[in-house]
């Protein structure tokens, strides 16, 4: 199976989840709502990964409860550069980045196996 290339531990992602696991509260029309810390992880998975095989794997690997996945394509970048052999021209591979929201308490601790 192994649709899960890497878990994102970049900044960007460290910040939605940060942002994502703390209740919010705000006012419709004098009213006050609360929407509820929904827990939100990133992953790079494979071009041909679909939801449903994400949902799975992340809940085998961490034993969580996982609410929806969403998904982002990524085009692979093109590059240049100049050598001593002349113009070299490439490009960066394509990849998925999968956004995947728990149940509310579950968490995933990425650094428990160093």
């Amino acid at each position: 199976m192994a649709v899960i290339i890497k878990p994102l531990v970049t900044e960007k992602m460290t910040k939605i989840t940060d942002q994502s696991s703390e209740e919010k509260t705000y006012k419709v029309k004098g009213e006050t709502r609360t929407k509820k810390a929904e827990v939100k992880y990133g992953f790079v998975v494979k071009p041909d990964a679909n939801k449903i095989e994400i949902k799975k794997e992340v809940e085998e690997l961490y034993k969580v409860k996982v609410i929806s996945v969403n998904t982002l394509r990524y085009a692979g970048k093109r590059s240049s550069r100049y050598t001593r052999a002349g113009l070299i021209k490439g490009q960066k591979p394509a990849f998925k980045k999968a956004i995947v929201t728990l149940k509310e308490g579950d968490t995933i601790d990425f650094y428990s196996n160093i």
